[in-house]
């Protein structure tokens, strides 16, 4: 079925409202209500465990049977099952509303279903619109919920050789100001950070986001994986958020953890070993290559050994885009379908 003008916008509206949800163990999700004539009724979001649910806030503007007819546009489908707050399916239902569109339905077992016992209750429901836009912003949350781990992002900086640094080490700087500037602000976008021992110790970073006028407002928790000790004086120590410091190699256990701490998105900055190790356990979602016009030659590479022994064992990439930061280029890539098994 296609979609009207007035539900194209309120999804985008929808989208908006969703973004002003705090980024939790819970999707972020907004909702608004349309009259019968595409008029805005009501508006929603969800903001935090505990809280009414998107469409559940936008019904609570309303009085008596005035969203009888009405069309619920919401960006995730209205979940199935009852928690700290009943299920929104029914809400919906009770209410009188007519139609329901959703951008992308619910993963979860328990809590999806809500699109089929709203048809089951005769409303008209439709499914798809803006679904896009939706997954870019619920993706991390939707990976968190169907993998038990955080979504993962790996970023590094390389010459076109392939290059992370020198001979000597040196890595500052390989990219220029605009693709750094660019890392900042996925860094402001992430729950944590993170790198290991070996290149705190070599490259002493904050990780903190940071802009023209100083630190962002968002910050990501930092993380070191590695045994090595964390000299008092590193400028992790001065970070905003307390430093997880995990002396351990099981990345999965690693994952675990950030997971139950309510972390889905993950931003692992390196250096290489680090980087290579989490793509050779295939628990990479997205790959971030900052490409340099320069040439350094030498050994140092981007990233290390990944597992692939022979051709045929190659990990191939699904590039999404491809962006020019001054002279630089972002390359912006996921596992491809044909990714080994075990991969995201």
């Amino acid at each position: 079925m296609a979609f009207s003008e007035a539900e194209q916008r309120a999804m985008a509206r929808a989208l908006e409202l969703a973004r002003r949800g705090p980024r939790s163990r819970n999707p972020q999700v907004g909702a608004v209500l349309l009259s019968p004539s595409g008029e805005v009724l009501a508006e929603g979001w969800h903001r935090g465990a505990g809280t009414p649910h998107a469409e559940v806030a936008a019904l609570s503007h309303l009085e008596g049977d005035a969203a009888h007819g009405a069309t619920a546009v919401v960006t995730l489908e209205p979940c199935n099952h009852t928690g700290r707050t009943g299920p929104c399916a029914e809400a919906l239902i009770a209410a009188g509303v007519a139609r329901v569109v959703f951008a992308l339905p619910d993963p979860g077992e328990v809590e999806g279903g809500g699109g089929e016992r709203l048809r089951a209750a005769g409303v008209d429901v439709d499914s798809g619109l803006l679904a896009e836009e939706a997954r870019a912003l619920l993706e991390p949350w939707m990976t968190a919920r169907t993998l038990g781990r955080p979504h993962v992002t790996v970023k590094w900086a390389q010459s076109l050789d392939g290059r992370a640094a020198a001979a000597d080490g040196t890595s500052r700087w390989i990219t220029g100001p605009l693709a750094r500037a660019d890392v900042h602000a996925r860094r402001a976008q992430a729950d944590a950070i993170v790198v290991g021992t070996g290149t705190l110790l070599a490259d002493d970073p904050a990780l903190t986001a940071r802009d023209a006028a100083g630190l962002r407002p968002a910050q990501p928790v930092p993380v070191v994986i590695g045994s090595a000790e964390i000299p008092a004086g590193a400028a992790i120590r001065r970070h905003p958020h307390e430093l997880l410091h995990y002396p351990s190699r099981d990345l999965d256990a690693v994952l675990a953890d950030l997971h139950d701490r309510g972390m889905h998105r993950v931003f692992v900055e390196g250096g290489p070993t680090l980087a290579s190790a989490f793509l050779a356990a295939g628990l990479v979602d997205r790959v971030l290559v900052y490409l340099a016009p320069t040439l350094l030659g030498g050994s140092r590479t981007a990233i290390a050994d990944i597992g692939v022994a022979s051709i045929s064992q190659q990990r191939r990439l699904a590039v999404e885009q491809i962006d020019r930061l001054g002279d630089d280029l972002l390359v912006v890539a996921r596992p491809a379908p044909s990714a080994p098994e075990g991969g995201s």
